[in-house]
């Protein structure tokens, strides 16, 4: 799966690409939002990437696919490091659309031969994702339900709607965009599961522990209806922003890192939680493949990564069970 792109604030700067090059890019996106079902986080990355590559083959001289040599798409993916200094994830994804978009190209007749076969397949995941300690994300839910030095001075019961977002996260592993977009119809306490709708739109369920329940609970008793306001109690979004709007991926984000330095942390964003979930479980001894199901991974090969980031669980079963050890 493509990693989802930066927003971008210069859309309107792109210069026009040659006929041969726009219609090209036009009809692959057309292909993969009608056929593909896929996010628009994901769109938005594959048209993202697939210009950036258009554009500089067409200062190249290049008017269409067919003219876009092996060489050309070396040479891109080369100054992406050196020239445009992007991290690995970036260039990664970046040959993960160029590859898509040539091998579309080639099975729809629009190029005679594929010139990203010769493209290298690099491995993912090379850097360990940050986790917080059990310890560290205890004292960030317990901090993030304090109203003080939280800038709500005027609506104190945020902090509640805070605890509830930072709890659902590590409960139950969800992405920034997945917590945004839970509908209050999606939530279901009597049994103990959320059903949340992730990448590609595909539908997964999963368990809300206690401790998250009691704060989702407290949110929709004390917060959740000043928020709403007259007029919009039966809005379907479960988290609501202090205007009484849903809330955006970007305000989890926000939220979740004033809420990490109003505790003294440090590298937190959303995402920093959900590997958080994934590492503890597998500390606790669950199954790999129970978590890839929880966090909605298309392939485990992705959730294998959390095997590598407890050194010390690592150490402890090789003392255990080493005849040596």
């Amino acid at each position: 799966m493509i990693p989802q792109p930066e927003p971008s604030s210069t859309r309107a700067l792109h210069p026009e690409l040659p006929p041969g090059l726009s219609a090209a890019l036009r009809a692959f996106l057309g292909f993969i939002r009608i056929e593909c079902g896929l996010s628009a986080n994901t769109l938005l990355a594959y048209q993202s990437d697939l210009r950036a590559l258009f554009e500089d083959v067409a200062a190249q001289g290049v008017t269409g696919p067919p003219q876009i040599t092996p060489r050309q798409l070396v040479r891109h993916v080369t100054d992406l490091k050196t020239a445009h200094r992007l991290d690995s994830s970036s260039i990664i994804r970046h040959q993960a659309t160029i590859r898509v978009y040539f091998r579309w190209a080639a099975a729809n007749r629009v190029i005679e031969t594929n010139p990203a076969d010769i493209l290298e397949r690099p491995t993912r995941w090379k850097k360990l994702p940050h986790v917080l300690s059990p310890r560290q994300m205890r004292h960030l839910l317990e901090c993030s339900g304090m109203p003080e030095d939280s800038g709500y001075s005027q609506q104190p019961w945020l902090a509640h709607r805070d605890r509830a977002l930072l709890e659902l996260l590590y409960a139950s592993g969800l992405r920034a965009s997945e917590v945004a977009g839970l509908g209050l119809a999606e939530y279901h306490p009597t049994v103990g599961v959320v059903r949340v709708t992730g990448k590609g739109n595909k539908q997964r369920l999963v368990p809300v522990h206690q401790f998250a329940q009691a704060a989702v609970s407290t949110y929709l008793n004390e917060c959740r209806a000043r928020l709403a306001g007259a007029g919009t109690q039966h809005m379907g979004r479960l988290l609501l922003s202090r205007h009484g709007k849903p809330l955006e991926r970007v305000a989890v984000w926000q939220i979740v890192k004033r809420r990490a330095m109003a505790a003294e942390l440090t590298n937190v964003h959303p995402h920093t939680l959900r590997h958080s979930f994934a590492t503890h479980l597998l500390i606790g001894g669950a199954d790999l493949r129970a978590v890839q199901e929880l966090l909605g991974h298309a392939d485990i090969a992705t959730t294998q990564i959390y095997t590598h980031v407890d050194r010390s669980r690592l150490k402890s079963v090789h003392k255990q069970f080493h005849p040596r050890g």
